[in-house]
């Protein structure tokens, strides 16, 4: 482990402390996430800096989101930053979180439009309330509605899980046939197996509501945008 650390890349270490800080910070300062976690654009909380605070905040409540964020950066990020260079790296780590709220943000847009007819229903948030009490039986509204309405408008999204899958979708371009190990997978898997599996169990968890604290078209969005950073830049597909 020694070893590992003391092998990162400049960038990778600078975004690997600033993580640590911001996690300990929020567990210090227990209103932190929901002042730099990112809201939907038309809620009350939204913050005009929050899209870039948010890729360095992390769920407090457990360590596990920020220790396999962190994880993969260290494994995955020094072997990229090497070949962009730390300013191209730093700039792609940023626009593929930048990417992935993007993707969130379409999606939280197409959900409130489905329920409420406009993406735009923070002036009509005050009226549900009364609403569904004085009409349970009789409304458009059913609690499973009221409920994503609720948690689009008033919980942030936090992590750095957006970049990280940039992170790994640049790996498996440029070095596709590289086995990775895992713990309790017995064989090897290459790159490109392992992180086009991912991504589209990201698809499928996405679009079937599993697990819904957990923003599953985000991470394909930070995938998408580093796809696109990549050709736009025009690096050529690895083959190893």
């Amino acid at each position: 482990m020694n070893n590992i650390l003391g092998n990162l890349s400049p960038v990778v270490k600078n975004i690997l402390i600033i993580n640590v800080i911001c996690f300990f910070g929020s567990m210090i300062f227990p209103g932190a996430n929901r002042l730099l976690g990112v809201y939907y654009p038309d809620s009350p909380f939204f913050e005009v800096w929050q899209p870039i605070t948010y890729m360095f905040m992390h769920d407090n409540t457990s360590f596990g989101h920020i220790f396999f964020n962190m994880f993969a950066l260290v494994m995955f990020g020094p072997v990229i930053e090497r070949m962009f260079g730390a300013k191209r790296f730093l700039n792609y780590y940023i626009i593929t979180a930048l990417g992935a709220l993007v993707l969130q943000y379409g999606v939280q847009a197409i959900e409130v439009q489905q329920i409420m007819g406009t993406p735009f229903a923070k002036s009509m948030l005050q009226y549900i309330p009364q609403y569904s009490r004085y009409f349970p039986m009789n409304t458009a509204l059913d609690v499973q509605d009221i409920g994503t309405i609720s948690d689009i408008y008033n919980i942030p999204m936090v992590g750095a899980s957006g970049a990280i899958f940039g992170l790994l979708l640049a790996f498996a371009y440029f070095y596709p046939n590289m086995p990775l190990y895992f713990l309790f997978i017995p064989v090897p898997i290459k790159a490109k197996y392992f992180v086009g599996a991912y991504i589209l169990i990201e698809i499928y968890l996405g679009f079937n509501n599993f697990g819904s604290s957990i923003a599953h078209l985000a991470h394909v969005g930070g995938a998408l945008f580093g796809y696109l950073m990549i050709k736009i830049w025009g690096y050529k597909k690895g083959y190893y």
